[in-house]
């Protein structure tokens, strides 16, 4: 296995409480993981310290072909290196297009006057187009974001997020207030996206996570439970006492 990001023996306290406890996880560099388990059980810290949001207080967390630590770099820092962040709700320019939101996240130089005199080339035209079509709004580029439905503007901050060209993908409930169609077009363009690349998929739903048909990743107080594929961990008697019990 070619790893991409390893955590080991990564812990976190706030106020004495521990939401990350010893925590060690590996994914390769093109993987598409679920990661589920109970309320409080690390899943959004996790994804906050391999952000850069929250600093841990132990352990170790490399990243890439160098093994690079990721502990102490600034979250910008972080998303230039390649880690791209979706939360649960989708964050999308609302009076601009379709076209515009995708060609504003471009993986460009973002200094101030580059930005000012950005002129879109016929090459960046292209893979807007492609990333449209990769997200299922081709026929939607020219459509102000925010007439978009909850599900199509999820896809949209997927192709955002796309467009940077990151390495490793970090999706929060992307199922939630979703329509069933909806959904399958979502599981259809994160098994996609993790053909190119390593896909977290931080997520509550079970069937949702099914349909991934991917390695599932239990965490509970802050450790790794169990981990394999879903029917694997579900029949697995730890996981069903801490989370499907409940």
């Amino acid at each position: 296995m070619n790893t991409l990001l390893e955590v080991s023996g990564v812990t976190v306290s706030f106020d004495g409480f521990r939401a990350i406890n010893n925590l060690s996880f590996q994914i390769a560099s093109e993987e598409l993981r679920a990661v589920i388990g109970p309320n409080g059980a690390g899943k959004t810290t996790f994804m906050d310290i391999v952000t850069g949001k929250t600093r841990p207080d132990a352990g170790h967390i490399l990243w890439g072909e160098k093994s690079t630590s990721l502990i102490g770099m600034s979250e910008a820092k972080i998303a230039h290196a390649g880690i791209g962040r979706k939360f649960q709700k989708p964050t999308v320019f609302e009076e601009q297009t379709v076209q515009e939101n995708l060609m504003m996240a471009l993986r460009k130089d973002r200094a101030l006057l580059a930005v000012l005199f950005f002129r879109p080339s016929k090459d960046d035209f292209a893979r807007v187009e492609e990333l449209a079509h990769q997200i299922g709004l081709n026929d939607a580029l020219l459509r102000v974001s925010g007439e978009l439905s909850h599900g199509q503007k999820q896809w949209l901050e997927i192709g955002m997020l796309l467009a940077q060209e990151p390495q490793l993908l970090l999706v929060d409930e992307p199922a939630a207030g979703m329509t069933p169609a909806e959904r399958e077009k979502t599981t259809a363009i994160l098994v996609e996206a993790a053909k190119t690349r390593a896909v977290v998929v931080v997520e509550h739903d079970m069937e949702f996570v099914r349909r991934l048909e991917c390695k599932v990743t239990v965490l509970h107080e802050g450790s790794v439970l169990a981990e394999g594929s879903l029917d694997h961990v579900t029949k697995n008697q730890d996981v069903i006492d801490v989370y499907l019990g409940r």
